[in-house]
């Protein structure tokens, strides 16, 4: 008679199995990637802030401008580093104190399609009006003394480099505002200048939203 073999076949060890190596691949993969991510948001970068308002037109220089160390990330190739500010270079729109300068915010001088003028407005400006704001200048041609035509917008898109009011001008106060003014404009605000027309300069209607 011959003998039956019961005896059971030995299990293989649970860390030869395929799925389990897998998962351990896994979760180590897993751990990987968040220590990663968490290094990279801790690496800080040296990038250029500025130091005041910086107006479109306005050149930024050293004094212009502060170093802070950031963590951008991928971002920090989209704002100026310190050793990338060359001379020549202007603001192409406001840059706010304290607001990171991106790179898309600065720009050749000798490519600049805007220029400075000082423009003394006939009234007062609001308080709110200061560096940095958005300005139109209006226009009212002189017809004869003391009388002039109907206002008219002479600049729609001006931006306020320094603001100097006048409040000891006897018959009310004035102010004197240099602003950056599209060099397209300057012709027309020369000569609304020189033939005395009443030049008024208002906060404009997309900075009043």
């Amino acid at each position: 008679m011959t003998a039956i073999d019961t005896t059971r076949p030995r299990p293989k060890p649970f860390w030869s199995d395929a799925r389990f190596l897998i998962g351990v691949l896994l979760v180590v993969a897993s751990i990987a990637g968040v220590w990663f991510v968490v290094s990279a948001s801790r690496q800080t970068v040296p990038v250029l802030t500025a130091a005041r308002t910086i107006v479109p037109g306005q050149p930024v220089a050293a004094d212009d401008v502060r170093t802070i160390d950031v963590a951008l990330g991928r971002a920090a190739d989209a704002y100026l580093a310190p050793e990338a500010l060359a001379e020549g270079v202007i603001a192409t729109r406001t840059i706010e104190s304290g607001e990171l300068v991106p790179v898309s915010a600065v720009g050749d001088a000798e490519r600049a399609d805007t220029t400075s003028v000082v423009v003394r407005s006939t009234v007062d400006v609001p308080e709110t009006v200061r560096t940095g704001s958005l300005v139109e200048v209006w226009a009212a041609p002189l017809i004869e003394h003391g009388r002039y035509d109907t206002p008219r917008i002479l600049v729609a898109d001006a931006s306020v480099v320094a603001v100097t009011r006048d409040d000891g001008v006897i018959g009310g106060a004035s102010a004197a505002l240099e602003l950056v003014v599209p060099r397209a404009d300057v012709a027309d605000v020369l000569a609304a200048m020189s033939d005395e027309s009443a030049l008024s300069i208002v906060p404009a209607a997309a900075a009043s939203r």
